[in-house]
């Protein structure tokens, strides 16, 4: 189960990347080579962030 946050992954060719532990607010990547690149937690709880809210201006508005 994902929680009541969801998920946040990265995917290429149907291949996990990586995905943000939204609980510990930090990346996990797959493969121990990804780890040299950065990615930034905070961009995607920014990203639910503003997806719950379109979610939720959608509702009220049906």
């Amino acid at each position: 189960s994902y929680g009541l946050s969801g998920q946040y992954t990265h995917e290429f060719d149907g291949d996990e990347q990586f995905y943000v532990d939204l609980g510990r607010k930090e990346t996990v990547w797959w493969l121990p080579v990804l780890s040299q690149f950065s990615f930034d937690p905070q961009f995607a709880l920014t990203n639910l962030a503003v997806a719950k809210d379109n979610l939720n201006c959608l509702i009220e508005c049906s």
